[in-house]
């Protein structure tokens, strides 16, 4: 499991864990009382709700899924708490009803230090979409 030793390896160490369809791995990176909020507003509390709203798409509509995270920002808002900001793309495989295709998100986390370890202590995530069409759009 990646272990995550500054704020900016949040974003790759969740797509690690998406990719390898590992909810242990997943459930690691967060705080024993994070936060969860998915791209459908969907809010959940603590690692086992969030490894529980996972674990079913990961064995099914996304088991073919993968995720490429990047980076935008840090803010380092007080010793040990840190906001950031990640592009993250999804694309969804055969396995999606909808067949293979892809989504853009804007993550937004707060994480917070325990000891040498950084966790994430809340989480949303917002699809890109036109406001005037509501359709989902992929940026540049």
């Amino acid at each position: 499991m990646t272990q995550m030793k500054k704020p900016e390896d949040a974003p790759s160490a969740f797509q690690a864990a998406w990719n390898a369809h590992d909810m242990a791995a997943l459930g690691s990176l967060f705080d024993e009382n994070a936060t969860f909020v998915n791209r459908f507003g969907h809010y959940v509390r603590g690692i086992d709700a969030i490894v529980a709203l996972h674990a079913p798409i990961h064995e099914t509509i996304y088991s073919d899924s993968t995720l490429e995270n990047e980076l935008i920002d840090v803010s380092h808002m007080a010793e040990g708490v840190a906001v950031i900001h990640f592009w993250s793309r999804l694309t969804a495989g055969a396995a999606h009803p909808a067949g293979p295709h892809e989504v853009d998100t804007l993550i937004l986390a707060v994480l917070t230090r325990q000891n040498e370890t950084w966790r994430i202590r809340a989480l949303e995530n917002v699809t890109l979409t036109n406001p005037r069409s509501g359709e989902p759009v992929l940026r540049g």
